[in-house]
């Protein structure tokens, strides 16, 4: 008979679900960042003795990313230890009890909102929040219903540069009751923080937050909802293309070559997941100095240019103004401020443009 310490060395070296279900956040859905664990493909683990069976559901009918995903996890699991048997179930759609579709099949519409565009860039430092804020405003300039949501997760910044503060409520039926400043809508990370904590999440808890963000927020009727996204294309675009269709992505952008060159990567991100790209901003296009001559840091056309070679639409540019960076550091957009001013007029012209692309 094995003594009590054998016994635990014994169960120290015998697969658990637990260990096989970490080693599975190491395989990656082909083509996204985002293992098959957080997709929610892994519907059942079984570990006993040196057996691990693993079933999963994919929604895609592709055959070959089903091989490609089973060939991974069973090298994963092969490699556990304690581990002799490897058996991985996959079930494709087509399947009895599968529906057709892809990891998005789980989209819904929200109730009351019309168009959700995702404003978005493939760097920071390119001013994708000053560019989601204005469009935002200039959009309710022009009369229609609009809500914010910065899905900056890591670093949101649309509480400052929209001017509020305060805390969301929740009404009767405990939705969140989203804050609202300059006649926009908003919704943001930064509201449900005290000062600068930091959040240190992973990819599991942006997916859950972004879902609340959109579904469990009383929006309203809103002609748009425009989603500040944050830089690259990690699990905050993932997320938020998995909960809610989206009906345009537009990339921003500055002239130089450095910011042009992953201007792709968002492009080919908004086409993997099927979203309808609206266009291209170049932002901090030139200056214009006091004395009149226009001075351009970082080149000029390089957005348009690269607009055209990638057949998409050129939504306008906006030039460097002191008074865009003020209004984002007060609280006041631009387009809010001073809507007839030159920096207002840009914007008011992207918002135009971007209207123009539904037709």
């Amino acid at each position: 008979m094995l003594k009590a310490d054998q016994v635990s060395a014994l169960h120290e070296f015998m697969p658990n679900e637990e260990a096989v279900n970490k080693a599975l956040k190491a395989v990656r859905y082909p083509g996204y960042s985002r293992d098959i664990v957080s997709f929610g493909l892994v519907k059942a683990i079984t570990a006993s003795s040196e057996a691990v069976s693993v079933r999963l559901e994919l929604s895609t009918p592709d055959a070959e990313i089903a091989r490609q995903i089973r060939a991974e996890c069973e090298k994963v699991l092969q490699a556990l230890a304690g581990v002799r048997q490897v058996q991985v179930e996959v079930k494709m759609a087509g399947a009895p009890g599968m529906a057709p579709g892809s990891p998005w099949a789980h989209q819904s519409r929200v109730p009351g909102i019309k168009r959700v565009i995702a404003v978005a860039s493939g760097k920071g430092g390119v001013g994708k929040s000053t560019v989601a804020v204005n469009l935002a405003c200039a959009l309710k300039r022009l009369g229609r219903a609009v809500g914010l949501l910065d899905c900056d997760i890591y670093g949101p910044s649309i509480p400052l540069m929209m001017g509020i503060h305060e805390h969301p409520t929740l009404n009767e039926t405990e939705q969140i009751v989203p804050p609202a400043n300059h006649g926009v809508k908003l919704m943001s990370m930064g509201f449900l923080l005290e000062g600068d904590t930091p959040v240190i999440w992973r990819g599991p808890m942006i997916q859950k937050t972004i879902h609340q963000f959109v579904n469990q927020v009383a929006w309203g009727e809103l002609d748009y909802l425009v989603v500040d996204l944050p830089p690259g294309t990690g699990d905050a675009q993932l997320s938020l293309c998995q909960t809610v269709p989206l009906d345009g992505g537009v990339i921003v952008t500055t002239p130089q070559e450095a910011s042009l060159g992953v201007v792709r990567k968002g492009i080919a991100m908004f086409e993997k997941v099927n979203v309808r790209i609206l266009g291209l901003i170049e932002n901090m296009s030139y200056y214009t100095t006091p004395t009149g001559e226009r001075v351009e840091i970082f080149g000029h056309g390089g957005g348009q240019a690269e607009a055209a070679r990638q057949k998409v639409s050129f939504l306008g540019e906006i030039p460097i103004f002191i008074a865009i960076r003020l209004g984002g550091d007060q609280g006041v957009p631009v387009v809010v401020s001073g809507p007839g001013t030159p920096p207002g007029q840009a914007f008011l012209q992207v918002a135009e443009a971007v209207e123009r692309s539904f037709g």
